[in-house]
């Protein structure tokens, strides 16, 4: 498997995975799908900002990607970023989003920022304990603040301190 920067090549996998995630999971709080060109501007966007869009591939195959970008849009957050890690649902439990995910911090560290946000589903176990497992701490806990599927959707948060900078 190879970690590398997307392409607008790599829209229509991206989409996919995204896709899947919006219609079968709570991992996406969106009801709506997207289309290639979407994603496309998506991968252009993020990167003309400065912002990675990481995809792992095995040879031609897209099996997951990952992204950062600012965590709110105020000044006072400058230094903070959320992140989302998504990976083909066939190929899901195999380190891929580990991988992503450790590849994402490490361009964060490299880039100066001091803090990964992470939010994510309360529900989904899997995510919290790797997040947990690469030294994100939970954070909060902010019940019923989303829905999906007919249902109201808790969010925990977790966050990694990137450096020890006592100060900004």
């Amino acid at each position: 498997m190879q970690i590398r920067n997307a392409t607008a090549e790599d829209a229509a996998a991206i989409a996919a995975i995204y896709n899947d995630a919006v219609m079968n999971s709570t991992a996406i709080w969106n009801d709506v799908t997207v289309d290639a060109a979407n994603r496309a501007h998506w991968i252009d966007d993020r990167q003309a900002q400065g912002f990675p869009v990481l995809v792992a591939c095995d040879g031609a195959n897209v099996l997951g990607y990952a992204s950062f970008g600012p965590f709110r849009a105020f000044d006072g957050y400058k230094m903070t970023v959320e992140h989302s890690v998504y990976v083909d649902a066939a190929r899901r439990g195999g380190g891929i989003g580990r991988a992503l995910l450790q590849a994402l911090i490490e361009r964060a560290r490299e880039a100066g920022f001091h803090v990964m946000v992470a939010a994510v589903e309360a529900g989904n176990t899997g995510s919290i304990r790797l997040h947990e497992a690469l030294g994100f701490e939970r954070t909060g806990f902010m019940p019923q603040v989303g829905q999906k599927f007919g249902r109201w959707l808790d969010l925990a948060m977790l966050q990694l301190r990137l450096d020890e900078r006592e100060a900004p």
